[in-house]
């Protein structure tokens, strides 16, 4: 047996495959620009540190450089599209559920640290039945930091009713390894999201490649129960 953790998991290419309806509202923004789309294979490593971030990496593929008011009102063009949007095509990852009822089977609790907004973060997984799963659920503006500043994952483990020193992170990306390493946590790295640089590149404590591998891997960076994390 081990003992209660908190598992903190990254949303966008962590818990659901968001890509789809991410890259159409990118692209519905870079329309409206008068501006060619971004295939979606190559745009799916473009996400992860935000929409300002992602229309930004949006408009270098295309040699664009705007004004930041320009920028401003993209941005916001984009939320708006989204928001609408949100849950069109995007699908939790296969197992994901499993996983989870697995984690809760065991007494351990869940929680959401991402860097998109909170209420976008909180509608998507409305849509997908997934919100009641999660203690807490905190974005890019809940507490005014972004990974990989450990100060969200910290609040975010607070906000659940956990511990950091029992604790566990899981993403996809530099941003999660990089919010885990500066909180002292472990972490798990997933090879079906987006990233710029592979994960494995990163070196997580483990790599997994499909959900189902998820609690496995999770239980063997746990402490016992009974026993002090050294």
């Amino acid at each position: 047996m081990t003992s209660p953790h908190t598992i903190v998991f990254d949303l966008d290419g962590t818990l659901v495959d968001t890509a789809p309806d991410l890259i159409t509202a990118l692209n519905y923004v870079l329309d409206r620009e008068g501006l060619p789309p971004v295939p979606m294979q190559s745009a799916r490593n473009m996400i992860g540190a935000g929409a300002r971030k992602l229309i930004e990496r949006g408009l270098e593929a295309e040699g664009r450089i705007v004004t930041p008011s320009d920028m401003d009102r993209m941005t916001a063009d984009f939320i708006a599209y989204y928001a609408e949007h949100i849950a069109v095509e995007s699908r939790p990852f296969e197992g994901l559920e499993t996983a989870l009822d697995h984690f809760a089977a065991q007494g351990h609790r869940l929680a959401v640290c991402t860097n998109k907004l909170e209420w976008l973060s909180k509608r998507l997984l409305d849509q997908l039945d997934l919100s009641r799963r999660f203690a807490a659920i905190c974005g890019a503006d809940t507490f005014g930091v972004q990974k990989p500043d450990p100060a969200i994952f910290r609040e975010t483990v607070a906000r659940a009713g956990g511990e950091v020193k029992a604790s566990i992170m899981v993403g996809d990306a530099g941003t999660d390894v990089g919010v885990a390493r500066r909180a002292g946590v472990p972490v798990i790295g997933v090879s079906f999201g987006y990233t710029d640089v592979p994960i494995a590149e990163l070196k997580p404590d483990r790599l997994i490649h499909h959900m189902r591998d998820l609690p496995a891997a999770a239980t063997s960076l746990m402490t016992p129960l009974g026993s002090a994390r050294s």
